[in-house]
């Protein structure tokens, strides 16, 4: 048997893996450019609803790891704007400063 410790658990409980710690953190940058930069609905200022766009998340990943292109994501946020939430179109220029970040 070897000495690795391969999925060992953390004080916390959570996973130790690199793989698993650098996803989280790609997550958790995608959360905080959706909560606090595109945030279509004006929750952002409330903290307890920071998830409010999580669903989010894995398309916006998705995206940035397959086309990377900032015209595939910005097509993503304005339609997700208009069609998934039933809101009037964001000005182009906002929603493409937030794909770049």
């Amino acid at each position: 048997m070897g000495s690795q410790c391969r999925g060992a658990l953390d004080y916390t409980g959570q996973m130790k893996d690199p793989q698993n710690k650098r996803g989280a953190k790609i997550q958790d940058s995608i959360r905080q450019v959706l909560f606090g930069g595109w945030d279509p609905i004006g929750v952002n200022d409330n903290a307890n609803l920071s998830d409010e766009y999580d669903s989010y998340i894995t398309p916006v990943y998705r995206i940035l790891t397959g086309s990377r292109s900032e015209e595939d994501l910005v097509a993503f946020l304005e339609h997700t704007e208009r069609q998934t939430m039933g809101l009037p179109p964001t000005p182009s220029d906002h929603v493409r400063q937030v794909a770049r970040r």
